[in-house]
């Protein structure tokens, strides 16, 4: 079914759903009104708690039979009784045993019959007494599933897209992990909706990339869209190692006895050198957009130095280009799940949209703007779509100043040259604290004081030529919006928030699943400068960020670093720049030698895309002159010194 059909068909689904479900999903006293939101009626503490296996079709383990997948459910007990069939709800992650879900790292929990008693989340508590059935699924390899984790690739997808099969009648299930008996979801009308953090997130995008049909939404929240960009960033290494930590590091104890033939294939397949492979190409499912048919609810934090925002530009276009029907919201934060930013927004605004998507209620969510963006700590905005409509791209030349390394910004272009080397032990932080003394370890440009505010909105591309001094070369292009700010502290902790003791319920409560959890606040800081966006490349890929060569010392390369897509208004009296350096500590690994790289400033350029386009930043900085005030400049402190991230993991 083409996007295109399945979306002139949604009204009649609506009326349809309406019809079937106004005497349940109301109070009698309201039953000759058609619904628009689904209401607790069901009993939370009678609802049915079971477990099945589902066959993938896959021996990625190689025991000689095919790979099951452990589906823990809960889903309310009258519907089935009414002969009403139910939606579901779906998370399919690695980590429900080894290291839990969400800000307080719940793990999943037993009774004796081995049935669910803790779905982790509040999505069970809330949803199931709504009318939907709840489903967690343990992928590939992790706690009580068979197969091998293979971080994105055939066996994470499978595991869930065989789920979503079989809740629509295309696959099959046991009772047991081993047993014949098999189990049918003959409660369930098919009608799924995935939604996680992270790889859980990540895993929604891969399986809606399949085309699987009976996947009508997913909720990528912090997800991945392409694993190579997890690792790298066009050629630059990101962390020092690779996805056959990540499978180890999640893997049950029995799988991690089991896999080495798969974690072989992720040593192998997956080389140090930042180059693409047939293995990276397995896991971008951007690639793979043309197939999605699920609408797509997009949540990622602008300040994610772990998935990071390049995830989220390329993915959002893609999905554009194919007719998807999206919704995004962009925050401030870090790696950080909008329950914990902005809770009761976020469980209406997701109970809206599951209602639409599943449900079929014409809730007048799909007429809503598309964007929700945080301006300033708990301040949101909203625009009717993402970019807003008069976004344009404009150039920006950079162009020497009085001092060497402090240079300025503006439309004209400059001439002649700008050299720094690489010193690894600093962050964007340092070089933005830094901006306006000249120091041996950036190039930075800076427009004047703004007249008037200037709103970014998108994805920059830097076009950078450069001469290095040695066979290996990284470069780092950043924004950065010069002004005092209080923002949101991304690189705190706890990426942004901070946990309270005192706690709010979202549903009802057993005595082994409470549906209480610990609110939050914003942590903020105050600061001179924020960065806006962020890029990375290794000069070696310059050609082709799929394969690297080494570079010729004294010869002149030119390459286009992609920087992440972003929201950000840089108000009247703050300054805009750009700096071009090496290795940005905690972010990108360092090069094997430690170059000199000399900018050819003509040949140099930014691509950055503002609401109003050109004539904008024209406006907001006629009349304005550079002023280098020669301070150091207060930020928030320098991105953690991690070895090993793990996208998902709890706080």
């Amino acid at each position: 079914m083409s996007k295109r059909t399945r979306f002139t068909t949604w009204r009649p689904l609506a009326a349809a759903a309406t019809a079937a479900l106004t005497a349940t999903l109301l109070a009698p006293t309201a039953a000759e009104a058609a619904p628009r939101e689904s209401r607790p009626v069901h009993s939370y503490a009678d609802a049915v708690r079971e477990a099945v296996w589902v066959d993938t079709g896959l021996d990625e383990d190689e025991d000689g039979r095919t790979d099951r997948v452990a589906v823990d459910i809960v889903r309310p007990r009258e519907p089935a009784r009414q002969g009403r069939k139910v939606p579901v709800i779906m998370d399919a992650s690695p980590y429900y045993s080894c290291c839990g879900r969400g800000n307080e790292s719940q793990k999943k929990t037993y009774d004796a019959n081995g049935d669910i008693v803790q779905m982790p989340l509040f999505y069970d508590n809330y949803f199931v007494p709504r009318g939907y059935a709840v489903v967690g699924v343990d992928l590939a390899g992790t706690n009580r599933s068979d197969g091998c984790v293979d971080v994105g690739g055939r066996s994470d997808i499978q595991s869930a897209k065989a789920v979503v099969d079989w809740l629509n009648g295309r696959g099959k299930a046991y009772t047991t992990r081993t047993g014949t008996e098999r189990a049918e979801a003959d409660w369930t009308n098919g009608r799924t909706g995935m939604i996680g953090k992270s790889w859980d997130g990540t895993v929604a995008n891969g399986v809606a990339a399949t085309g699987v049909e009976g996947l009508e939404t997913i909720v990528p929240i912090a997800a991945i869209s392409s694993w190579y960009d997890y690792y790298f960033s066009q050629g630059a290494p990101l962390y020092d190692s690779g996805p056959d930590w990540l499978s180890n590091y999640v893997e049950s104890t029995d799988a991690r006895a089991r896999c080495a033939a798969v974690q072989r294939e992720l040593v192998e397949g997956a080389p140090r050198t930042g180059d693409r492979t047939p293995l990276w190409s397995e896991r971008d499912y951007v690639r793979a957009a043309k197939n999605v048919r699920a609408s797509v609810f997009l949540v990622h934090g602008m300040q994610d130095l772990n998935v990071r925002m390049q995830h989220v530009g390329p993915w959002w276009d893609a999905l554009a280009k194919n007719g998807v029907q999206r919704k995004i919201w962009l925050s401030q934060t870090g790696h950080v799940d909008p329950f914990d930013f902005r809770r009761a927004e976020w469980v209406d605004t997701l109970h809206r949209w599951f209602d639409h998507e599943l449900l079929g209620l014409d809730n007048g969510i799909d007429r809503e703007p598309v964007a929700d963006i945080e301006r300033r700590p708990d301040q949101w905005v909203t625009s009717t779509t993402w970019p807003p409509r008069g976004t344009g791209t404009a150039t920006l030349r950079p162009a020497r100043g009085t001092e060497a390394g402090v240079g300025t910004l503006g439309l004209r272009g400059g001439t002649g040259t700008e050299a720094f080397t690489d010193d690894p032990r600093l962050s964007e932080t340092d070089w933005a604290a830094r901006v306006d003394i000249p120091t041996p370890d950036k190039a930075g440009f800076v427009t004047g004081p703004l007249t008037r505010g200037l709103r970014l909105s998108g994805a920059s591309r830097v076009t950078v030529t450069a001469t290095p001094t040695t066979p290996t070369a990284h470069l780092s292009a950043v924004l950065v919006d010069l002004g005092p700010d209080t923002i949101r502290d991304y690189a705190d902790d706890g990426e942004g928030i901070t946990t309270l003791t005192e706690r709010t319920c979202w549903g009802p409560s057993t005595a082994g699943d409470s549906s209480c959890f610990k609110e939050t606040a914003a942590r903020t800081t105050d600061v001179d400068h924020t960065i806006v966006s962020r890029g990375w490349a290794d000069l070696g890929h310059h050609a082709a960020d799929g394969e690297g060569d080494p570079l010729t010392p004294g010869e002149r390369y030119t390459i286009t670093l992609d920087l992440a897509a972003t929201d950000h208004v840089v108000p009247k009296g703050h300054r805009l720049a750009l700096i071009v350096a090496g290795t940005d500590r905690g972010l990108i690994d360092p090069p094997a030698d430690t170059p000199t790289l000399t900018l050819d400033l003509a040949r140099t350029s930014a691509q950055v895309p503002f609401v109003g386009g050109t004539a904008a930043f024209a406006r907001a900085t006629a009349g304005s002159h550079a002023t280098a005030p020669d301070t150091v400049l207060d930020g928030v402190r320098r991105p953690g010194l991690t070895a090993h991230r793990v996208p998902g993991e709890a706080r």
